[in-house]
């Protein structure tokens, strides 16, 4: 009897804790927590892409030579490190949301991030000290961005009825996806005064955020402490980070060889990684209060909604950073354009890309709240890949116009599919794990990055070291050049060469010399320094690659559209 009563004293006592917290929240609450989230999300995805844009500029900053042997594995951690770090902890960030308070957690999110970007703008050192305090600091950077992005969608949740959660986290995401591109636009700005902006620039945008998020954000839902999962954070950071540091390692020339995939290092590294993450998932089972929910994947529209996330973020993330190399590096040298102005105009260029975001995003994500996240989401994907198939027609110095077009249509696509779809895995789940399904969305999302750059450098070093050496070769000899010396720089590593185009740097001018470049005729000389030679000398075995590169993108969307079909109907997990 006396269990009874006590059993029910605490169940009126849960429901007077939850009519509480309820009532803390006006009816405007809902739209505050939008905003601020969206804030945060934004801010987070600017960041990662103005980086992008910017690298120029910040390797020329901090003095680093592009053609020496430590530039690329520098240029690799700088890119991949803040990925890296994001998706091993956002999943346990998500999991210390439901546990402790996700309104907590975000806010802990837009302290670290802001100090992590005030700390890279202050980067004192240059050369390799330099290089590896911008990684650092990068890092700490993405341990508030995983806080941001594992407790934004599960707040949203929280705050928004059923009946409109997709247009609120379709905001939400779009925000993040549009981020990506204006941070483009940013990056491409700022790096015009200089490399430090790009990283101060979030430091009062995040200062906004913290107080205002102190202020206003409330704690809905009813939190249950329990125990951390220390095992199943450790097992799964180290196999997720050794996975992913060798997939950044394989990119690497090792050797004679172009790549590093036959290295002793990444094969250990790979095959380790997944050895720890099958333990992880049989740990997992066994766990009472485990920090990755499998029970979860019993539930169809989070499974086929996550597997679609992950396939659209390996169709979407490397094939960003082929455009901008493709515009920085060929496209817009081809046309004039000086290498210290590239970022900026590859920023405005890219544009159209992010008002089909704008215009798709927030659309689909309203009509999926009435007819469901399938019909929008799997379109979305099919669509996408018929913007990259469309893309496989283009020469390499396109008409802009045309290009525009294509980059207008790859933003509806994935504004289509996005908002819907995360909407889609968030309204599955219930409500006391909604933190971790963010966190496990965003794991998915962020695995995907790494992967996709991974795969698509691969890609497209393949094809690259195929039809570079024959087109360096008979451009050199073509203009002087000994064939001895010309049959010995048409085999350096491919990816060098792209890199150094990419970053601004003519590598002919570099590695040629005075001496051999004083030898040659005036125009001859000339011409093999100028600012269209060498972006001429790769285009045709970049567009090689860029085949192969789109075609994977293709076959990714389409097994995304196939896995986003699966899903079912709509959905909404019913409390009891």
């Amino acid at each position: 009897m006396y269990t009874i009563i006590k059993r029910k004293k605490k169940g009126i006592a849960m429901l007077n804790k939850i009519k509480q917290h309820t009532e803390k929240a006006s009816p405007h609450y809902k739209w505050v927590a939008l905003s601020n989230t969206t804030l945060g999300m934004l801010m987070a995805s600017i960041n990662a892409t103005s980086l992008i844009i910017a690298l120029p500029v910040i390797f020329r900053g901090i003095r680093i030579n592009p053609l020496s042997p430590s530039s690329f594995s520098y240029l690799l951690w700088i890119l991949l490190g803040y990925m890296l770090v994001t998706a091993v902890l956002v999943v346990s960030l998500g999991r210390l949301g439901d546990m402790y308070g996700r309104v907590k957690m975000y806010n802990l999110g837009f302290v670290i991030f802001s100090v992590g970007a005030l700390l890279a703008g202050l980067t004192w050192s240059h050369g390799s000290s330099g290089a590896i305090e911008l990684i650092v600091f990068r890092m700490v950077q993405a341990i508030g961005g995983a806080l941001l992005m594992a407790n934004s969608a599960a707040i949203l949740t929280d705050a928004f009825p059923q009946d409109q959660r997709g247009m609120a986290l379709g905001i939400n995401q779009i925000a993040a996806l549009a981020g990506s591109f204006f941070g483009i636009l940013v990056g491409g700005i700022l790096a015009q005064f200089s490399w430090r902006y790009v990283f101060l620039f979030n430091v009062p945008v995040g200062i906004i955020g913290i107080i205002w998020s102190y202020v206003a954000l409330k704690e809905i839902d009813v939190f249950h402490p329990s125990k951390i999962d220390w095992i199943g954070n450790l097992t799964f950071a180290a196999g997720l980070a050794m996975v992913l540091i060798g997939i950044t390692y394989g990119i690497k020339p090792y050797g004679t060889s172009p790549m590093g995939w036959t290295s002793p290092l990444v094969i250990s590294l790979i095959s380790v990684g997944v050895v720890v993450l099958i333990l992880f998932v049989i740990l997992e089972h066994k766990i009472k209060d485990p920090m990755f929910n499998l029970a979860l994947f019993k539930i169809r529209a989070f499974t086929a909604g996550n597997i679609a996330g992950l396939l659209a973020a390996m169709g979407r993330g490397g094939l960003q950073f082929m455009l901008i190399m493709w515009l920085q590096g060929i496209w817009l040298p081809l046309h004039g354009y000086a290498f210290t102005e590239t970022p900026l105009w590859a920023g405005i260029y890219m544009l159209p890309t992010t008002v089909g975001f704008l215009i798709a995003g927030p659309l689909s994500g309203f009509l999926s709240d009435k007819y469901g996240a399938r019909p929008f989401a799997t379109g979305g994907m099919i669509l996408a890949a018929l913007s990259f198939g469309l893309m496989m027609f283009l020469p390499v110095n396109f008409p802009y116009l045309l290009f525009a077009l294509i980059l207008l249509l790859n933003g509806l696509a994935f504004g289509m599919f996005s908002s819907p779809n995360t909407a889609g895995i968030m309204n599955s789940v219930p409500a006391d794990f909604r933190g971790v399904a963010s966190g496990m969305r965003a794991t998915f999302m962020n695995v995907g990055m790494p992967l996709s750059i991974g795969i698509f450098f691969t890609l497209m070093i393949i094809g690259l070291t195929a039809t570079v050496p024959g087109s360096i070769y008979h451009g050199l000899t073509a203009n002087g050049i000994h064939a001895a010396l010309a049959t010995h720089l048409s085999h350096l590593p491919a990816i060098s060469y792209l890199f150094a185009a990419f970053l601004g740097y003519n590598p002919l001018k570099t590695l040629l010399g005075k001496s051999v470049l004083g030898s040659l005729p005036h125009q001859a000389a000339a011409r093999i320094t100028s600012k269209q030679f060498f972006p001429k000398l790769i285009s045709s075995p970049f567009k090689h690659g860029l085949i192969v590169v789109l075609t994977f993108a293709i076959i990714a969307c389409l097994v995304a559209a196939f896995a986003s079909y699966l899903r079912g109907g709509k959905y909404v997990h019913q409390e009891s």
